[in-house]
Order: structure tokens, then sequence, then C-alpha cells
């Protein structure tokens, strides 16, 4: 190849374009890839893994945290944060054990997406309009929604019981081995999935992840959309909670301690930037999967100590967001 070849002004674009996407598309379905290739290794290794009740018992278990996530994606979009999910998700539990045992079905699904609802919307409110910090705002409501849990919870040592058979049989039914929870867990991704692909508004959540500024000038309602993923983040924790309950015919007072954090990294994991701009729920999907193969792993193994734990899934997380700092710089250059 000549000189001249080598300073040719049209292939060098090209070979930029073609990384810069080859970067993107990795930082977007990287999670899927790697769960893939997870499911391979675990078949191969662990006997007890590729069987159907250990796939439902991963689809389950995750169906709860997907839920979750998915409020929490719309939010990191925007580039904000919730830390208040793992405390809403208590909440929600609590309350709908309480609502159904007073109202039957529909009052143990109402009352939990009301009260949650109104919590995410409090703080939509303080983050959109007050301009207050979505960090400390959303650290107050993980710290007071505890403190209400707890309260009526009496210090957590009452724990509400489920006697309601339409209200258990949400989160304990299902077909052909699939529990409603999942059921309910994929259609929700789905319709999040079409709505953010089909509608301009949704695809405000980007812009203002972006650059506010930008999305403010470029005539976006930026107020408007960043109090309604907090509603959206605290219905959904709410719900999850409420379906959790179900599953568990009780409400557990003490549930979702940390589970902020694992929420977060999930949606992380999936392609979501925390600086927002980024993201989309199937990636996030990817996410809380591999997070639930990861964890089978280590429930098939058996004989590792929970800091054990607790360091792998650190490491884990601490390789994907420099990976994802490398693949972001990437498309930048």
């Amino acid at each position: 190849m000549t000189q001249l070849e080598l300073a040719d002004p049209v292939r060098t674009p090209e070979k930029k374009f073609g990384r810069e996407r080859l970067a993107g598309f990795a930082q977007s379905y990287g999670a899927a890839i790697v769960l893939a290739i997870m499911l391979v290794i675990g078949s191969i290794v662990f006997p007890a893994f590729p069987t159907a009740t250990n796939f439902s018992n991963i689809a389950t278990q995750s169906s709860f945290l997907l839920i979750i996530a998915a409020g929490m994606t719309m939010v990191i979009l925007t580039g904000g944060i919730d830390l208040s999910v793992g405390s809403v998700f208590a909440l929600g539990g609590v309350l709908a054990a309480y609502g159904s045992s007073a109202f039957g079905l529909l009052g143990g699904l109402l009352l939990p997406l009301l009260v949650c609802g109104a919590i995410g919307a409090l703080q939509g409110l303080l983050v959109a309009y007050a301009r207050m910090a979505p960090f400390i705002v959303t650290l107050a409501g993980l710290l007071g929604v505890r403190g209400v849990v707890l309260a009526i919870t009496n210090g957590g040592k009452d724990t509400p019981l489920i006697d309601d058979a339409a209200f258990v049989a949400i989160g304990q039914g299902g077909f052909l081995g699939i529990h409603w929870t999942v059921v309910i867990a994929v259609a929700l991704i789905v319709i999040g999935s079409v709505l953010l692909s089909r509608l301009s508004g949704a695809q405000g959540l980007l812009a203002i992840g972006g650059s506010e500024n930008a999305a403010s000038l470029m005539g976006l309602p930026v107020n408007r959309t960043k109090f309604s993923v907090y509603l959206i983040s605290g219905l959904c924790a709410g719900f999850a909670g409420a379906l959790n309950a179900s599953y568990s015919s009780s409400g557990v007072p003490t549930v979702g301690v940390g589970l902020e954090l694992t929420i977060i990294s999930a949606v992380v994991i999936g392609g979501t930037l925390l600086t927002g701009g980024k993201g989309n729920l199937i990636g996030t999907t990817a996410g809380v999967l591999l997070l639930g193969v990861i964890q089978n792993f280590i429930n098939q193994v058996g004989s590792l100590s929970s800091s054990i734990q607790a360091l792998v899934s650190g490491g884990f997380l601490a390789i994907v967001v420099i990976i994802q700092t490398i693949l972001a710089r990437t498309q930048r250059i």
C-alpha cells in the first residue's frame, strides 16, 4: 500500500465510523452477549443449571428486580438517580398485605400504587421544579420511607400475612411453569420499549440526559419529563413490592435493604450510562438476568461466603463500568 493510500481522506473517516459503531453496539448489547456466554458455560459446568425448574426460578426472582429496574432506567436516562427504590419496594409489600386483608385484590394492588406513586411524585417535584439534587432527594426518600415501614410494622417486628386467595394467585399462579410475575415484567418491558422507540416525548429522555440545557433550548418539556420518570420509578417499585408480597404471602418489612445498589448495577451493566443520554430497556433486561445467573452460579457452587459473593458482584460491576468508559470514549473520539 502506498503512502497516498494510507493518507486517503475517505478511508480514515470510514474506519473511525466503523469503530464507533462497533463500540456503540458493544455498549448497548454487551450484556446480552455475555449473558448468552454465561448460559452456555453454566450448562456445561453445572448439571443442575440447564433445567426448566432452575430457569423458572431465575426468571421469577429476576421479575421483581426487572420491574424496578425499568423505572430506574427511565430515571438514569435523564441523568438522575433514585436511591429510594429499595425502601419503596418494602413499603409496597407491607401496604399490599394490609390492603389485601382489608379490601381484597383491588386493595392489595391499589393501595401500594397510590402511596408509592405519591412518594415518587413528591421526589419528582423536588428534583424537577425545586431544582434539588436527585441524590439528596432520593437518599432522604430511602431513609424516610424505611422509617415509615418500620413505624407501621412495630419496628419491623410485625410481618403482615396475606390470606386473600385472589391476591396470592397473582404472585404464585402461572402457566407452563411460568409465574404471572414473569409475564407481567416482560409485558412492561415490551410496552416500555415500544413507547421509548415510537413516542417523540419518550425520546426526550435521551435528549435531557445528553444535555439538559440543549433539550430546554429545543423546546422539550424538561421539568415535566423529569417529574414523570420519578413518578414512574415510584410506581414500579411499589408494584414490584406488591407482587413480591403476593409471591411470599406476606409483607416482609425488612426486604429491599441495599436493593437500590443492585438495581443501579443491573441498569449500568445493561448499557445505560450513569450520566444519562444512552440506554434501553432490553439492555436492562439482560443486565438483570445476568446478575440473576451470576447469583445462581454462586448458589450452584454453594461454598462461597457472603463476603466472597459481594466481592464477585462488585468486581464484575467494576469491570463493566471500566469497559463502558472505554467504549464511551471510543465513540466520542
